[in-house]
């Protein structure tokens, strides 16, 4: 019992010391522990106190989105002027330029209706007289205010029509360089360029209240007009003249070609005569076989000879037949692509000679003949097709290019509808443009095997296989 108790003693003893020394360990980490962590010990006083720098923060964020939400508003502010200001000189510079891009050319409602280029005239020298009785009469450019300088009335007016004559100088230089410089494609540029001009000499006058008279300002653009529509009159003339010195070139082929073959058609007729003669004066000396050869060969020249009366009698008709001829009706696919048919109108004996005669080197390919329609009066049934198919010309503005996006469908319908009888070839044959299309594409083929030849060495290229 005594010894159970000692062994009791000693191991509680040995428990006290275990504890103290891990005391002791505990102890110290704890120290090391808040000596390493002493700024943030105490979590609430460190919460709070980044709580108050967010708060602040965010305080100051907010005056700062408040003072740049006054600057952005006052940015957009000035981006708006200045957008605006930036369009107004764009359209300035727009009117100082003189493009001749196509997208600055405008559709041009004409002022006049006149036939010819010399009645433009005359009404220009009218506008001119105009613009100077105005000027004369002092109705061009007008003061509102009686100025005095130095308490003169005199030297007010000359000073008024010093800075009048500056005015009406300035104005008058815009307007003549404007007019000098118009062309079919920028009429209504210079319309405005006039009308700015305008507007920006009497801002300057404002000081003086002196103005330039609307009236003045439409004799000018009148004057613009004019010149314009001259010019295009002028154009639509010249293209007149060509087009009459083809037509006569056109009628000194077909009257020479009608009087070939008047002289062919006589001589033909001399020639079967005097056969004929000759055959009846041998007829009544021959006997037997021989006269049975002479008889008929007297029945086959009986007959020619006919044939040449008749084909001379034609030939005679034609002639006084002035507006006899044939409306073809032509395409080029290799030139003008699908669907676009010349439809024109030749009063050739022969009219194929002038279809080949279009084909020649102005153009690629040869025309395809659609149809050949023939009329006794052939300019009047051209014209009549050309105004069915007005709508759909090709060149809206010069009717000499007779070029028509139609199908071949419509134009029958045209001549069903006209009782025409006439047959069609729908069908091009194009036959150079299809063989050259095939040669392009054999040597497009050729470029591609000879690049893979280049990376595969090995591999060999049958060329027969092309076609060339």
């Amino acid at each position: 019992m005594h010894i159970q108790f000692i062994l009791a003693a000693i191991l509680l003893l040995a428990l006290i010391i275990v504890l103290s020394f891990k005391y002791r360990q505990t102890t110290l980490l704890l120290n090391a522990l808040k000596e390493r962590f002493k700024d943030v010990i105490n979590v609430n006083d460190e919460i709070l106190k980044q709580q108050n720098i967010l708060n602040s923060l965010i305080a100051e964020y907010k005056a700062k989105q408040t003072e740049y939400r006054i600057k952005f508003l006052s940015l957009d502010d000035e981006y708006a002027k200045s957008k605006t200001f930036f369009e107004e000189l764009k359209k300035e510079l727009a009117l100082l330029e003189v493009s001749s891009e196509i997208h600055s050319y405008g559709l041009y409602s004409p002022h006049y209706n006149f036939v010819t280029s010399s009645e433009y005239k005359a009404k220009l020298e009218t506008v001119y007289e105009k613009q100077k009785v105005t000027l004369q009469d002092d109705q061009a450019i007008v003061c509102h205010t009686e100025w005095a300088v130095s308490g003169s009335k005199a030297e007010g007016k000359k000073m008024t029509k010093h800075y009048s004559k500056l005015m009406l100088r300035a104005f008058n230089g815009e307007c003549d360089g404007s007019i000098s410089k118009i062309k079919w494609n920028n009429i209504n540029t210079m319309q405005e360029r006039i009308k700015k001009s305008f507007e920006t000499v009497n801002k300057l006058g404002i000081t003086h209240n002196i103005s330039i008279t609307s009236e003045y300002l439409n004799l000018k653009l009148e004057e613009l007009y004019l010149c314009y529509e001259l010019q295009e009159k002028l154009q639509k003339e010249k293209e007149e003249q060509r087009r009459i010195q083809e037509q006569i070139r056109e009628e000194e082929k077909v009257q020479k070609e009608m009087e070939d073959a008047q002289k062919e058609a006589q001589n033909e007729e001399e020639r079967y005569q005097k056969a004929l003669d000759k055959a009846r004066s041998e007829i009544d000396k021959a006997k037997g076989k021989e006269l049975q050869n002479l008889k008929e060969q007297l029945q086959e020249l009986e007959k020619k000879l006919k044939e040449a009366q008749e084909l001379k009698q034609r030939a005679m008709s034609r002639a006084q037949m002035t507006k006899s001829g044939h409306v073809y009706i032509i395409s080029n696919i290799g030139s003008f692509g699908e669907n676009v048919y010349k439809i024109g109108m030749t009063r050739r004996l022969e009219p194929f000679d002038r279809i080949r005669e279009l084909g020649d080197a102005s153009v690629p390919f040869t025309f395809d003949v659609h149809a050949m329609i023939y009329s006794d009066n052939a300019p009047e049934l051209e014209s009549k097709v050309h105004q069915y198919f007005e709508n759909k010309r090709v060149n809206m503005v010069n009717e000499r290019k007779e070029f028509f996006t139609v199908s071949i469908e419509e134009i029958k319908r045209f001549t069903e509808g006209n009782n025409i009888k006439v047959i069609f070839t729908e069908l091009p044959e194009a036959r150079q443009y299809y063989e050259s299309k095939a040669k392009h594409e054999a040597l497009a083929q050729m470029k591609d095997d000879l690049v893979v030849e280049e990376k595969y060495p090995n591999r060999l290229i049958d060329i027969s296989s092309l076609g060339l």
